[in-house]
């Protein structure tokens, strides 16, 4: 896995562009109870149907200069950096989790499997994010399917390595995390949703199944990353006390950093703490 990364990193990087395109599609018509596959993409004032040569991920939003080719209507600048910043996270996932050197070629298979459950995660990251963002929202049509999807790989990863003690682990996460999310939407209806209860879940069983560390600092990180952002917007006086902010995509930030540097951060506070 080590030797093929040269090879197998541009190639997540083009996977990453590409998805980024169709992530594009998901986010514009999913809050509105569309089709993600009909009718091909058009423009919204013309009508006209986007040319191929037209759809290319970032480089045709440059030859385009930004505008419809036919009306010259200006295309938002945030789908060339959704698909670029797709791609860029894709490429770090790879880079990011990487197997041991002397792994055994089922835990490479094993660990092949999981690098596609947290690509898929990092997908519908990005597009919950924004949707959240969007229309204060986190859809089931994108939450619900992640549940049987990421525990088919995951029981697949588990499968080649053996590790089952992984897969149980992550069970109980995703009805821990679960569990307290819908506590604190039960106790605080107004400052929490369902979709961030059922996004819990999902964040759960996958942070768990990498281990208690980046389930801690994932659920910790969620709180402290958006209940800063939301300090510093009293702060400069953007938002009051009853403005609503959206706490998904500081849900999903935290979960990767738990999931990139949760390990060694648990690891290190045990250690102060003296509990290790």
């Amino acid at each position: 896995m080590i030797a093929a990364l040269p090879v197998l990193t541009p190639i997540v990087g083009v996977l990453g562009l590409a998805l980024g395109s169709f992530l594009n599609v998901v986010v514009h018509r999913v809050p509105a109870g569309r089709s993600v596959v009909s009718p091909a993409s058009a423009c919204p004032r013309c009508q006209h149907a986007i040319r191929g040569v037209d759809n290319v991920p970032v480089i045709s939003w440059f030859v385009l200069r930004g505008r419809c080719r036919d009306c010259a209507l200006p295309i938002p600048v945030r789908y060339p950096l959704v698909e670029a910043a797709t791609a860029v996270l894709f490429v770090v996932v790879v880079l990011g989790f990487q197997p041991r050197a002397q792994a055994t070629s089922a835990e490479l298979m094993g660990h092949g499997v999981l690098l596609l459950a947290l690509l898929y995660l990092m997908a519908i990251s990005v597009a919950l994010a924004l949707i959240d963002l969007d229309t204060h929202r986190l859809p089931n049509r994108i939450v619900l399917p992640a549940y049987p999807v990421l525990a088919v790989l995951l029981t697949g990863a588990s499968a080649f390595t053996g590790d089952w003690v992984a897969l149980l682990r992550g069970l109980v996460g995703a009805i821990g995390l679960g569990g307290a999310y819908l506590a604190l939407a039960l106790a605080v209806p107004r400052g929490m949703g369902l979709g961030d209860v059922k996004l819990a879940g999902v964040l759960g069983l996958v942070l768990a199944y990498l281990g208690w560390g980046p389930l801690a600092v994932g659920a910790s990180a969620a709180f402290a990353l958006g209940g800063t952002f939301g300090i510093v917007l009293l702060a400069v006086r953007r938002a009051s006390r009853s403005t609503g902010i959206p706490f998904g995509p500081w849900m999903l930030l935290g979960a990767w950093v738990g999931a990139f540097a949760g390990a060694p951060l648990w690891d290190a506070y045990l250690r102060l703490s003296g509990l290790r």
